[in-house]
């Protein structure tokens, strides 16, 4: 056996945990997602382009700060797509860049494409947004990415046939020309007015400096990247994302990763297989009593009287004054407003990331109320965000139980049906979810008109 070969046979026997440990510190990767085989491969191409016989004389290379650990993670982050990947998504940012456009005719649309890879997925945006009509002058894309390589790929702008699947690739008759000059028999080089609408640039969204003083986006695509860090390093990437991101800007995850976007103060978009979400706005659901507590008060209670009309008085005989009417509260009421509470308190703990706390207070308002819609939906974004996709469909059947025009529940198993490959269960709940918008506006209107 060579010397050149004898690093590989050691490395197969020694723990490669502490490199491990190194890699989830810098970048989060976590190795009980991307296997401890890709970790050890990597390992061992690298001490044997050093010609280190073991891993102990490796880790002291890579904690001599000389550049060795992103040597590593260049070799152990496998970049893995291509044109148009997330179709949807895609398709879904160009449509309502174009909207934004329309709204706001001055406006310049800001895209993220985090990671970038070897720019696929942003080049892919900037097309969908030229054909969509949105003027080049009116929108930026950055990629940013931790991978030297990837983004050297990404800048030369020349793919081979791995780079474009699928069925519907019209696309790469309007955009590409066949590079002559390239390795490979399929290359095909992208054309200039695509590629000046991207800029790229290197980044950990992990650092603590990581675009610190960025303008926010309108839109972030961080898809399939989540998944391979562990649950503390998810929360802190998605905290990442909602820094960067515009007031009324969109994140669009992948479908493992929906779960983690759902929480109380952000909800679906609405657009079915895009899996993007935003924040909610003030006066949505989340602002605004849960429905099924209000309707729990005895209906004896008055409404809030309207302001009296400003008429002037008949000056006749003095009359004496009659006081107003108040009906008194039932004696259940002062009650129930702090079991109402409780629903409050809980989002207010879900938001903070105090699971268990919110997921208590659940039960308690299910248990001194009864059966609760937004209690239930609550409780399915808590399990949900511990990943739990079994019990997060139920209790977001039982809100629609309860409340069939639940659409912050509709859309939330939608994504989870999604997620596990039923696509048409999926698409008939977004269209309920979108009759439960519609339908109340409807009969708003009906209303107005009879007045």
């Amino acid at each position: 056996m060579s010397a050149n070969a004898s690093p590989i046979v050691h490395a197969r026997h020694v723990a490669v945990e502490p490199i491990a440990a190194m890699l989830k510190q810098h970048m989060g990767l976590d190795i009980a997602s991307v296997g401890r085989a890709l970790i050890e491969r990597g390992v061992r191409e690298r001490m044997h382009v050093l010609g280190l016989a073991d891993t102990t004389g490796y880790l002291d290379v890579l904690q001599s700060g000389v550049g060795e650990l992103q040597e590593l993670i260049e070799l152990v982050v496998v970049p893995e797509t291509w044109f148009f990947r997330d179709r949807e998504a895609i398709l879904a940012v160009a449509r309502l860049a174009r909207d934004k456009i329309v709204r706001a005719p001055n406006a310049t649309v800001r895209i993220l494409s985090l990671p970038c890879s070897t720019g696929e997925e942003p080049y892919s945006i900037a097309m969908a947004l030229l054909e969509a009509g949105v003027p080049p002058a009116q929108f930026r894309i950055d990629g940013v990415d931790i991978c030297h390589r990837s983004l050297a790929a990404a800048q030369r702008a020349v793919y081979g046939r791995n780079s474009f699947r699928g069925k519907q690739l019209d696309y790469r008759e309007r955009h590409f020309t066949y590079d002559h000059e390239g390795a490979g028999q399929y290359d095909r080089a992208l054309a200039e007015d695509v590629r000046q609408q991207v800029a790229f640039r290197f980044g950990n969204m992990l650092a603590a400096d990581f675009m610190l003083n960025e303008a926010p986006y309108d839109f972030i695509f961080c898809r399939n990247v989540l998944i391979y860090f562990d649950r503390e390093v998810q929360l802190r990437a998605v905290q990442v994302l909602e820094r960067l991101l515009d007031r009324d800007g969109c994140i669009f995850v992948g479908p493992a990763e929906a779960g983690l976007l759902l929480k109380p103060h952000i909800e679906s978009i609405g657009i079915p297989l895009s899996f993007g979400f935003r924040r909610k706005k003030a006066g949505d659901r989340a602002d605004l009593p849960p429905p099924t507590i209000v309707a729990a008060i005895p209906r004896t209670v008055a409404p809030e009287p309207a302001p009296p009309l400003r008429v002037q008085p008949v000056r006749s005989a003095p009359v004496a004054p009659v006081a107003p009417v108040r009906q008194r509260l039932p004696e259940a009421a002062p009650a129930v407003a702090a079991k109402e509470d409780l629903l409050v308190q809980a989002r207010a703990c879900a938001d903070r990331g105090e699971l268990a706390q919110a997921e208590a207070l659940c039960k308690q308002q299910l248990h001194a109320v009864g059966p609760n819609a937004d209690a239930y939906h609550l409780q399915g974004l808590i399990s949900d965000a511990r990943q739990d996709a079994v019990a997060a469909r139920q209790l977001y059947r039982k809100a629609i139980y309860l409340q069939p025009d639940h659409r912050e529940a509709l859309l939330h198993l939608a994504a989870l049906l999604a997620a596990q490959g039923d696509d048409a269960g999926a698409r008939r709940l977004q269209e309920r979810a979108e009759r439960a918008v519609s339908t109340p506006l409807k009969q708003a209107d009906e209303e107005r008109s009879h007045v």
